[in-house]
Parts: structure tokens; sequence; C-alpha cells
């Protein structure tokens, strides 16, 4: 899959899966992804491993990040290491067919993206729910995060209730 994006003021193209068997990369058996890819004519592969919607910690090398997008408008904006970028896709709908809403396949467990306190339950076992919906509310540092859906799907289990303090990585419930 080809992009041309425009971040920080800067036009990049990107090409996703060149080289690698699919275009999506290839699974590593944790739930993350081996990815190829080609940004401006150099090759480089990264481990990505999606950690929340929206959150995505990525191995580059021997460089770890957590990165953080979130559609704003009609670009997105990009946050690691406290920097943030907008940035933009040439062709949006691209990213979507391929990126930006791509659901994820199979059962999938929700974890706690952060040490904090269950303070509301959004969603049930048994409810259905959709790509991006809201499942429940981390409280952390005096901040309420919003954990979503990674897929559309049924919550098959939940496993905290309200007031539960949860550690970061902590299986949260699991949509099926």
């Amino acid at each position: 899959m080809k992009l041309e994006i425009q971040i920080g003021g800067r036009k990049r193209s990107l090409e996703i899966g060149a080289g690698a068997p699919s275009a999506a990369g290839e699974r590593d058996g944790a739930g993350g992804r081996h990815l190829r890819a080609v940004l401006d004519g150099k090759s480089i592969e990264a481990d990505v491993v999606q950690l929340a919607p929206g959150i995505y910690s990525i191995l580059l090398g021997a460089k770890s990040f957590e990165v953080r997008v979130e559609e704003r408008g009609a670009g997105l904006i990009v946050n690691t290491r406290g920097n943030n970028w907008t940035a933009k896709v040439a062709d949006p709908r691209q990213w979507r067919r391929h990126g930006g809403t791509l659901e994820v396949e199979g059962r999938q467990q929700v974890v706690a993206p952060m040490p904090g306190k269950i303070v509301r339950l959004l969603a049930k076992a048994g409810d259905a729910v959709e790509a991006g919906q809201g499942l429940l509310v981390v409280e952390a540092m005096k901040m309420q995060n919003e954990i979503r859906s990674p897929k559309k799907g049924t919550v098959e289990r939940l496993q905290v209730t309200e007031g539960q303090a949860v550690n970061a990585g902590d299986v949260l419930l699991t949509v099926a």
C-alpha cells in the first residue's frame, strides 16, 4: 500500500508492506506485526503492537517508541516522546481503508495501557460493540482515559469492576 503523507510540513512517501508477504505485515504470534516498509526510498523494518485503539508500541531497530495517533478533522495528530506532529494523508480513504480504522482479527484481549483505577464500565459481558466504541474508563494521574474496542464484536468476558485498581498490561476484557 502506497501513501503520500505530509507530516511536520514535509511530504513523505511511505510504502507499507514493501518486500513483505502482505501489506499488513506478518503477525508475530504475540498480537503484533512485523512490518516492512519503504520511507522516502529507504527500507525500514519495525515491530508494532497496538496497545489500545490509537496507541502503538513500535520497536524500530534498537529504539522503542510509544506512539499515539488521533484523527483530527481531515488529518491526524501523532504524538511520541512528548512531541506532537500534524499529519495529512494524501488520500484519507486509503488510510481509513488500510490503517486508520483497520480492525484487528480474532479474539482480542483489551489491556490496561497504564496503572490506574476503573471508574466507569461502558459495556458488559454479552454486549455487541463496534470498533472504536468506548468500553470502560480508566483514571490515571487524575486523568480519565476511555478504552475503546479494537474491533466489532461481542464483549466475551469482563475481568474488572468499577473501583478496581489495575496495573499496566492487566487484561480488562475480551472482545470476540
